[in-house]
């Protein structure tokens, strides 16, 4: 059984049909891309495999379970979890604590221990203190646990995000274009970062990418959206020679 299978999904904001009839399948362990032009409709996809969008029709499967009409947390509980194309990182905020915030569903005390500050409440803080440290020195940001988020430079913080989507513990990872606004040295690094990611956890990737550099060197797999349809899909050298999709992205 597939980790993720999505099947004939689809989604209408009043006359405009953004995705339609949209299928996809990936297997665990999978470092999969979903690419085509601006406006193609894949942003949206991943907004209803989160659960920001409710699909018109279709549906998901996770691990089996279908996921639609499930809420934003519930899914990330059930395993997905997502960066953003634009960083979104609570920039007032600590390395570490950005960390500490994406293990809220895993690590918790009682509204009294807290208020009380009971030894309870420490020891908890103490367990996310060490594990969001595991998780930067993955990343090698260690030494920057106390800086403010906003303080990191640019590669730094789509690293961070990643940590912080790692806390939450998924089995499926969704990076909306990682490689956005990034110079070459830091997209090979990115590409390391992320292989590294897919090996060290175990992890399933599923990325929005118009590098095409970064997608040829690490995507295993490749779907492309046209206009909301899948325009085709496979092994990613065969569907990055398809002159369908080198149309669609080059013109006639």
């Amino acid at each position: 059984m597939a980790l993720l299978e999505v099947k004939n999904l689809g989604i209408q904001f009043g006359g405009l049909r953004a995705v339609d009839d949209f299928s996809m399948q990936i297997e665990a362990g999978e470092l999969y891309g979903l690419i085509g032009p601006n406006g193609a409709g894949k942003t949206t996809v991943f907004n209803m495999l989160t659960g920001v969008y409710k699909p018109t029709e279709g549906k998901i499967f996770l691990d089996g379970k279908n996921i639609v009409g499930k809420k934003q947390i519930e899914i990330n509980r059930m395993g997905i979890a997502r960066t953003f194309q634009n960083i979104r990182l609570f920039r007032q905020m600590s390395v570490l604590d950005n960390v500490k915030v994406g293990l809220h569903n895993q690590i918790k005390y009682s509204t009294l221990s807290g208020v009380l500050k009971l030894p309870s409440y420490f020891k908890k803080e103490r367990e996310m203190d060490d594990r969001a440290m595991e998780l930067l020195s993955v990343f090698g940001l260690q030494d920057d646990a106390e800086l403010l988020s906003s303080n990191l430079p640019y590669g730094k913080q789509r690293k961070l995000e990643i940590a912080r989507a790692l806390a939450t513990n998924p089995k499926l990872l969704l990076l909306d274009e990682p490689a956005a606004g990034m110079n070459p040295n830091e997209t090979s690094e990115l590409m390391d970062t992320i292989r590294f990611v897919r090996d060290e956890f175990h992890m399933t990737i599923l990325l929005i990418e118009h590098d095409m550099h970064l997608v040829s060197g690490i995507c295993e797999k490749l779907t492309v959206l046209n206009f909301g349809k899948v325009l085709a899909c496979g092994d990613t050298a065969e569907v990055l020679k398809n002159p369908e999709v080198i149309t669609a992205y080059l013109g006639e």
